[in-house]
């Protein structure tokens, strides 16, 4: 099956490490000062940088949070993040992008029915089969956990901005089930992946989330990126257009 690279929505507006300024929200009507050109628009650059421009606080209450309430239906295509309204649910349009030997149901350009996943997470090769015993081996991962996005900041973005953060293919990772069950709600302080080598990678991911959703980072999250960045000190944040990110559809 042929695909075709897509990059729709909002570039990641990481010109903040640049320049200071707030970067454009999905669903906002507000345009950040200073990245109105394509450069400042595409402008990314190293993830220990931008963890420095990250605000450091301690978390809200989780007081209110609800999945569905807060942050719409699982895998809704109706929102404004990238891929939405593309006829292909959220976590179809995961599936396709990270999964290898991707067949879809039969008559459906949408449905995945299997395929094999190079788990980042635990480095191993992990068989996909759709199925009500077998469709739970390969999940998708929200980066930054939902709850923890509520106690650090999300609270403050409008519900159009929320559901467009939980749809997001820059936060979403198709990931081995059993990892990601125990990850669960934590952040980088209390979880990181099995394999070292994805570590990197996964946290310059949460920089990139947080940074383009306004979202804040505790003291022992900052600690722990930092750590992990220390040993990658190249490390580049990702785009929303970036390989592993932007959506991969079939022709």
């Amino acid at each position: 099956m042929k695909t075709r690279l897509t990059a729709a929505g909002t570039l990641l507006a990481l010109a903040v490490a640049a320049c200071g300024c707030a970067p454009h929200l999905p669903g906002s009507s507000d345009h950040p000062q200073g990245a109105s050109t394509p450069a400042a628009a595409r402008a990314a650059g190293p993830a220990l940088g931008a963890l420095k421009t990250l605000p450091v606080k301690g978390r809200a209450p989780q007081t209110g949070y609800d999945r569905t309430g807060r942050f719409g239906a699982a895998w809704s295509d109706t929102t404004s993040a990238p891929g939405g309204h593309n006829s292909c649910d959220t976590r179809n349009d995961v599936l396709i992008r990270d999964l290898r030997d991707v067949r879809f149901r039969a008559g459906s350009h949408c449905t995945v029915a299997s395929g094999t996943l190079p788990d980042p997470y635990t480095g191993r090769n992990i068989a996909f089969t759709r199925g009500p015993r077998t469709s739970l081996a390969v999940q998708v991962d929200h980066v930054v956990a939902l709850s923890d996005a509520w106690q650090t900041g999300a609270q403050a973005l409008t519900q159009q901005q929320r559901e467009a953060l939980a749809n997001d293919p820059l936060e979403l990772v198709a990931a081995s089930g059993p990892a990601n069950n125990q990850k669960s709600d934590a952040d980088a302080a209390s979880w990181l992946p099995a394999n070292k080598s994805f570590r990197c990678t996964y946290v310059a991911r949460q920089i990139a989330v947080k940074a383009k959703y306004r979202l804040w980072i505790t003291p022992a999250e900052h600690t722990a990126m930092a750590r992990v960045l220390a040993a990658c000190p190249d490390q580049q944040l990702p785009r929303d257009d970036s390989q592993g990110v932007a959506l991969n559809t079939p022709t």
